[in-house]
């Protein structure tokens, strides 16, 4: 195990290290948050694929799998269908808008009035998909390490909020490129053959387990149809995701980039569900299903090729947790912050902070938020549930009136702020009356979200003409100065970055 040790720790002080090395490229306000909007096509697909594919996805699919067998992949799979379909149908328009938020695209559609109802909805799914990923420490650290629970989330979070703390986006982007390659290479790679091969091939686990683990609809139809509306339309309207589809170079590249991520992302569910039924052929009677990723990593991989798996499972839970946190950061202060000190009288006027002032201002929030996140992970313990309430709070408010937006222009400012009101609220009820995991929240909420908009939207006045003309040349790329623009982005790309 001494190997292993050393081939983890090697890898965490790696990341503070490239961490670090990318504080130096966090210049400016768009540097910081969106990583000067220069990533090429090699950059995006890593960063996108490791920021959806975190530590619900690695510790949640094995586990899913060791539960179900092969229709434990469902859940990660509608993640990559919903990556497949921002990325044909959607990224090039998010990418031209060119702004920092989901919030500031409701507010540039529909108006000012938009932006902090759905910032604080946003901001609530963010910090609760950071808290996810910082909870998945745990159960890697407590079966290899030994260590108590809040012990393993106190360093794993550390480590995640001082890289994302000193070079935002940048960091992050390089981190994750780290953390793609290493989770390629340890989960696809090394874990998935051997593990198969351990539990004597398929047909030695066909005959070990019972034949339900080898249907792809086990898990049940209703449960993979709220996978989807969940998973999939959520991945078309979250902060994090749209925050990175912001870092790319152009709407091609976002496109381009972001499907090879989406069938990266469709391979890997899979993979996470045939490790799962591996395991339960080898270890039938384990106490947890959560322990069952750790558990088969640590009794079947030879020495470093262990460490180098764990490091791979430490890779996923960083990339989601670090983008999850500054996306946090970024809608805490540029959503709602912000807002809350101009309705007081005490915001600067537009141009008056300097490139410091902005890093600075976000780099306080990340920290401030990155404490908060992992002081919640320790009084949490359900990897799942907690991802539940996240997305169920993201689609039921937020998804009616961002598709409806982009698809219908007869959508306006009162029917937006019905459908986020009427959504989160159903949901949230919902929640508490039928429970977290059930399938009924996000049902009512999207059906109540839809009928709010429409119906309000058709009976109040339509969105004023000059907003909506605005909103078109935005879309069409013609806006003379886009929001969170830096005109020294193209000056500035070096060489090695261009190349990417």
């Amino acid at each position: 195990m001494a190997v292993d040790y050393i081939v983890i720790v090697a890898y965490l002080i790696g990341i503070v290290g490239v961490g670090w090395w990318g504080k130096r490229r966090a210049r400016s306000k768009s540097d910081f948050l969106v990583a000067g909007r220069r990533l090429g096509p090699l950059m995006y697909t890593g960063t996108m694929a490791a920021v959806v594919l975190g530590g619900a996805s690695t510790i949640g699919g094995v586990r899913l799998g060791y539960t179900y067998g092969l229709s434990g992949a469902w859940m990660v799979f509608a993640i990559g269908l919903g990556l497949l379909a921002l990325s044909i149908f959607f990224s090039a328009r998010i990418a031209r808008l060119r702004v920092y938020t989901v919030a500031e695209m409701l507010s540039l559609r529909y108006g000012d009035a938009a932006s902090i109802i759905s910032g604080v909805v946003m901001w609530v799914y963010t910090l609760m998909l950071a808290v996810t990923s910082t909870i998945a420490y745990a159960s890697v650290f407590d079966v290899l390490f030994g260590l108590p629970r809040w012990t393993s989330i106190i360093i794993g979070g550390a480590i995640v909020v001082g890289y994302s703390t000193l070079g935002g986006m940048w960091s992050i982007t390089l981190t994750d490129m780290v953390q793609f390659v290493v989770k390629s290479i340890g989960v696809l790679l090394l874990l998935l053959p051997i593990a198969v091969v351990k539990a004597g091939g398929f047909s030695g686990m066909e005959a070990r387990l019972p034949h339900s683990y080898f249907s792809p609809t086990t898990i049940g139809g209703q449960t993979i149809f709220t996978y989807v509306l969940i998973y999939t339309f959520g991945m078309l309207i979250g902060q994090d995701i749209w925050q990175r589809v912001f870092t790319a170079r152009s709407d091609k590249v976002a496109a381009y980039g972001g499907t090879v991520a989406g069938v990266y992302c469709l391979v890997y569910a899979v993979a996470g569900a045939v490790i799962g039924t591996a395991t339960k052929a080898l270890y039938p009677t384990l106490d947890g299903a959560d322990s069952a990723f750790a558990t088969i990593v640590k009794h079947t991989l030879p020495t470093g090729v262990k460490g180098l798996v764990l490091a791979a499972a430490l890779s996923a839970m960083m990339s989601t947790a670090s983008g999850a946190l500054i996306a946090s950061a970024t809608v805490a202060n540029n959503d709602i912050w912000r807002r809350v000190k101009a309705l007081v009288g005490r915001s600067p006027e537009a141009g008056t902070l300097s490139d410091h002032d902005e890093v600075r201002t976000n780099r306080l929030f990340i920290l401030v938020l990155g404490i908060a996140s992992i002081a919640i992970a320790c009084a949490l313990s359900d990897v799942i549930s907690a991802l539940t309430v996240a997305y169920n709070l993201l689609v039921g408010g937020l998804l009616v009136p961002i598709l409806g937006g982009l698809v219908w222009k007869r959508g306006n400012l009162p029917g937006a702020l019905a459908a986020v009101v009427s959504g989160g609220v159903t949901v949230s009820a919902f929640m508490v009356v039928k429970g977290v995991l059930a399938n009924e929240p996000i049902y009512y909420g999207l059906g109540v979200s839809l009928f709010a908009y429409l119906l309000v939207s058709l009976v109040t006045r339509p969105t004023d003409a000059a907003v909506l003309d605005a909103w078109r040349r935005r879309l069409a790329d013609e806006a003379t100065a886009p929001v969170g623009t830096d005109a020294r982005a193209a000056a500035e790309l070096d060489a090695p970055a261009a190349a990417l």
